[in-house]
C-alpha cells in the first residue's frame, strides 16, 4: 500500500530503548511507584511525538552506548512506530491515572501492561502488528470488509 517510511535507528538503541520501558514498568510494579507509569507515559509520548529516531532512550543510547558500541542497524517503518508508541502511551498513561484513581484496578492494569511490555521487548511489537494489520490489503480483510 505504500504506507512504510523507513527509519534507520542503531540496533541496540532499539533493544535498549524496549528493554528500558520493559524493565521500568516491571519496577513500578515491585515498588507500588506509580510516579515510574507516568515516566515511561512521557517517554513513550516523547517517542511518539519526536519519532523513532530522536526517541528520547533511542537518543540517550545513541549518545552514550551508541557511541562506543554502533553496532548495526534496524530499519523501522516510522508510521508504525509512531502508531505503536501513540497506543503505549494511551495504555501507559491510563495505567498511570487508574493507579492513582483506583489502586488495586490499576495494579492489575499495570500487570497487563507490563506483561505487553514484555513481550514487546522480546520482539514481537503486538501494536506495530496490529498496525500493520489495519494497513496492508493483504491483512485482517476481515476487517476491512466490515468498513
Amino acid at each position: 500500500m505504500g504506507t512504510c517510511r523507513p527509519a534507520a535507528v542503531q540496533r541496540g538503541a532499539f533493544i535498549f530503548c524496549r528493554t528500558t520501558l520493559a524493565v521500568l514498568l516491571w519496577a513500578a510494579l515491585l515498588l507500588r511507584a506509580p510516579w515510574l507509569v507516568a515516566l515511561c507515559a512521557l517517554i513513550l509520548a516523547a517517542s511518539a511525538i519526536l519519532g523513532v529516531r530522536r526517541a528520547p532512550l533511542v537518543a540517550l543510547y545513541a549518545a552514550t552506548f551508541g557511541r562506543r558500541w554502533p553496532g548495526g542497524t534496524e530499519v523501522l517503518d516510522e508510521r508504525g512506530m509512531r502508531f505503536a508508541h501513540t497506543l503505549g502511551t494511551l495504555l501507559v498513561g491510563g495505567t498511570a491515572v487508574l493507579l492513582y484513581a483506583a489502586p488495586r484496578a490499576g495494579l492489575a492494569a499495570l500487570f497487563v501492561v507490563a506483561v505487553l511490555k514484555t513481550v514487546g521487548a522480546c520482539g514481537f511489537c503486538t501494536a506495530l502488528r496490529l498496525y500493520r494489520c489495519l494497513t496492508d490489503e493483504s491483512c485482517c480483510a476481515f476487517l476491512k470488509r466490515r468498513a
